[in-house]
């Protein structure tokens, strides 16, 4: 009450002490509801410009009970006598922020008690930590990240910092490198806070693009010590990957083919011969500590993920990539469907931008296509593509499609093996069988256009394509 008091006074004598207090205190924090309303009538005012004084307030609480008690309109004449300096009046706020901080850790510690012993059967005790840890954050987080104002000195120096990174790094990237060259001079690697969508009709290799991508950060990982003695990435990154479509077995059966060159189709058949086995165990111990997370729940909720995610980064000290395959098997906050799947998939989105900003981390979401793609000649994917593609469109800051033309070119076989239709089909298959697009299609800081990769179908692997690499070795197309 004596903080309130102070803050109150403080302000009717010096409205300039409202400006150091409002970028982290409101109404919500104040104990006595009066000093509530008081402390957002003065807001109110100072909002219109207007000057905030015992006599210009007392017009808004002529009728307020709880005032008359105290005295009426000479207790603003009692506040603003007994006021502090100006200097005091942040402390006094501080202060007020503070104490309000723990009635409300008190009340949730009460809330918990309460949840544990009458939670609804179907509320499982998982659910119930997801909510506290939810709730606990966003307590930590309020009045913490009003950033407001940032003097362009501070925003320059954070550019430069990016640009020496990138003038640093081998491959000339400000931000973390996808392992794919010609990716990464487009996009300068995927950068911190910015949401990426991969796009791509099934069988164009979306989900091999993001785990190759994934695993090539998380391989690369090198951590050291910078100038001030702190630990801080030199290379790669620590990656978080949500599968919701696959399990994290058969994820680390992709990877482990890619490495090992042993063909996963192989592997699930149990058709690996010894040398095979070989390699697979080698590479297996080789990748036994790379930092790639695994999360396999299925039809999990954007505020879990959010809830996960930040619990990883806490636990390892860091994370320097998020994926989520794929954005349309995620839920709504709660599981509450709303009604329309264009609403619940624009608060994912939104969702999945908050989360790469609020923790300062790419991420990565995989995406379907429309069927619409398939009625074209031309089956290289467009924006409006995206199976609810507003939200979608809108919140990124990159959406990439993968396209492969030998997949449709593949069904195109003549029946004749002999004939001239055959040979000419067959000549073109040589060119693109192992030619894979990575098309750009929307980049807020950077151009658009088309990457070309190398895929080998074998091992569902993404490569560098680099001048005069043949692309047509082990084709198959019948």
């Amino acid at each position: 009450m004596d903080a309130e008091q102070a803050l109150l006074g403080a302000i009717l004598v010096n409205n300039e002490a409202h400006f150091r207090v409002s970028d982290f205190l409101d109404k919500s924090h104040f104990f006595e509801p009066l000093h509530a309303r008081i402390y957002e009538q003065m807001g109110r005012l100072l909002d219109q410009s207007h000057v905030v004084t015992p006599v210009t307030l007392q017009t808004y609480f002529t009728d307020d009970t709880a005032l008359q008690e105290v005295g009426g309109a000479t207790y603003f004449l009692q506040l603003a006598a007994a006021a502090p300096t100006i200097s005091h009046a942040r402390d006094y706020g501080r202060t007020i922020y503070d104490l309000s901080l723990r009635r409300q850790l008190i009340q949730m510690g009460e809330d918990i008690v309460v949840t544990a012993y009458d939670a609804p059967i179907e509320s499982s005790p998982t659910e119930q930590i997801e909510q506290i840890e939810g709730r606990l954050y966003s307590l930590a987080e309020t009045g913490r990240s009003e950033k407001g104002f940032e003097a362009f000195s501070q925003s320059s120096a954070k550019a430069l910092e990016l640009a020496l990174a990138a003038f640093k790094r081998d491959g000339g990237t400000s931000g973390v490198s996808t392992g794919l060259i010609d990716l990464d001079k487009k996009m300068g690697g995927l950068q911190r806070s910015d949401l990426i969508i991969l796009a791509g009709r099934p069988g164009m290799g979306k989900t091999a693009l993001a785990t190759n991508i994934a695993f090539n950060i998380a391989k690369d990982f090198r951590e050291g010590l910078n100038e001030d003695n702190e630990k801080e990435v030199i290379d790669g990154g620590r990656v978080a990957f949500y599968s919701l479509e696959m399990s994290s077995e058969q994820l680390a059966t992709r990877i482990l083919s890619q490495e090992a060159k042993v063909g996963s189709d192989k592997i699930r058949k149990g058709l690996i011969s010894d040398d095979d086995y070989r390699r697979l165990a080698s590479t297996t111990t080789q990748l036994q500590n790379i930092p790639l997370y695994i999360d396999q729940t299925g039809g999990i909720s954007i505020s879990a993920l959010t809830q996960r995610a930040r619990r990883l980064k806490r636990t390892l000290g860091g994370l320097d990539l998020i994926v989520v395959d794929y954005l349309q098997l995620l839920t709504p906050s709660g599981n509450k469907r709303s009604d329309g799947r264009v609403q619940e998939v624009s608060e994912i989105t939104q969702g999945l931008k908050a989360l790469a900003k609020d923790l300062e981390v790419p991420v990565l979401a995989l995406s379907q296509l429309s069927r619409a793609v398939e009625q074209r000649e031309d089956k290289r994917p467009l924006l409006s593509d995206l199976r609810e593609s507003g939200s979608i469109e809108q919140d990124a800051d990159i959406v990439m499609f993968v396209y492969r033309e030998a997949y449709y070119k593949k069904s195109e076989e003549p029946a004749d093996m002999n004939s001239a239709e055959f040979a000419e089909w067959q000549e073109n298959m040589q060119k693109i069988f192992h030619l894979a697009e990575v098309i750009i299609e929307k980049q807020r800081h950077g151009p658009t256009g088309k990457v070309k990769l190398r895929f080998d179908e074998n091992f569902t692997r993404f490569e560098n394509l680099f001048e005069g690499a043949p692309l047509a070795d082990d084709m198959n197309p019948g």
